[in-house]
């Protein structure tokens, strides 16, 4: 048997594709640490562009394969990630980030009531499950509700005078639901609302994250404008349920942050069908197939469905999210297979691809 050089291998490799961006592993720097041994037994590490990549089995595998395929006797392929950071400007055409906080990602509603906050604090979970750096933020200033369903309910101590947030669930959350008195409103005008947002921004120290997940009151109002233009946001996803009644005012959303030169990484449809636990019969309660209606309607990615489960909205009262209750769980599951797909689009826009970009496989 031929011994193997790096030379060979790394020509071997360019033939297995990452499939969200479409290129190759060793033009995207990918390979690490190669370490050829007796000739022909070869480690190394493959570092992914997010921990949460929803193949990365199969992509590790796809690896594995190429290295036997070329001749090694043995081949040991670590995973690790580097999720690379935004480059982009904000609409005043700055480059203002977050200090340590590489992506940030609004979720956004046209409308109230459907389970956007849900929505993100799963998405969160799921992506710190599959160890990246996550933060949340409830942008949400009238209505704040993260607090509740992250069983979170003060701030710890200033420290040099700016705001730690505090952890649950290995994710760190920072909402007004902390600063204000329980059951008092917030009666503010819009520039208030801005400038709390804002406060939240450079007031935080949010320390190293790979992914801020921002979760904005409903609408097209104050908070949106001023996040996009306060930091180059890396991109927005859209929650709806499947009536039309919802779908058409996401399309709104989806219109304004385009306007807002903010990249749309897809809409999520909540509260699709629901099955019932005692005989099993599904049921569209709120209809079906209207979030990849106007995910195609829009030409823009479609992440997925979360079924219509009471016990997700029970685990949010009592502050355990459905993904931390029980992660395998129908709803977990579709969670996860979301946020991946959103982490994924993010590191398509990351190496300066279009998100329509095809997908290939290798």
């Amino acid at each position: 048997m031929a011994n193997l050089t790096s030379e060979l291998i790394m020509n071997a490799l360019r033939e297995v594709k990452d499939p969200e961006i479409g290129r190759d592993v060793v033009s995207l720097n990918m390979i690490k640490d190669l370490k050829i041994e007796d000739g022909n037994r070869v480690s190394l590490t493959l570092v992914l562009t997010t921990p949460a990549c929803p193949i990365k089995g199969q992509f590790q595998e796809s690896v594995r394969e190429a290295l036997l395929k070329l001749g090694a006797k043995e081949a040991t392929v670590n995973l690790s990630a580097n999720t690379a950071g935004s480059s982009r400007l904000n609409i005043l055409g700055q480059q203002e980030m977050i200090p340590g906080v590489r992506n940030t990602v609004a979720i956004a509603s046209g409308k109230g009531g459907v389970g956007k906050s849900t929505v993100t604090v799963n998405l969160a979970l799921a992506l710190a499950n599959e160890g990246a750096k996550v933060g949340v933020m409830d942008a949400d200033i009238y209505g704040p509700t993260i607090p509740l369903m992250m069983n979170v309910h003060e701030l710890p101590p200033p420290v040099q005078g700016k705001i730690h947030p505090p952890v649950r669930y290995n994710c760190k959350v920072m909402s007004m639901g902390l600063i204000l008195p329980k059951g008092e409103a917030v009666v503010w005008r819009g520039p208030m609302v801005a400038k709390m947002i804002r406060e939240f921004l450079t007031a935080v120290d949010w320390g190293d994250l790979d992914y801020l997940l921002i979760d904005l009151p409903p609408g097209t109002g104050d908070a949106s404008l001023t996040l996009a233009q306060a930091i180059p946001l890396s991109g927005v996803v859209v929650v709806t349920t499947p009536q039309e009644a919802a779908t058409s005012i996401a399309t709104k959303a989806i219109s304004m942050f385009g306007k807002l030169n903010v990249p749309i990484l897809g809409i999520i449809e909540n509260m699709s069908s629901h099955k019932c636990a005692s005989c099993g019969h599904e049921e569209n309660i709120f209809g079906s197939g209207g979030g990849e209606m106007a995910s195609r309607d829009n030409n823009i990615p479609f992440l997925g469905q979360i079924p219509l489960d009471s016990r997700v909205r029970e685990s949010g009262d009592k502050g355990k999210p459905i993904i931390v209750l029980d992660p395998n769980s129908p709803s977990s599951l579709a969670f996860k297979e979301a946020a991946g797909k959103m982490a994924g689009r993010i590191s398509v826009l990351r190496a300066g691809l279009s998100l329509n970009t095809p997908v290939v496989i290798s």
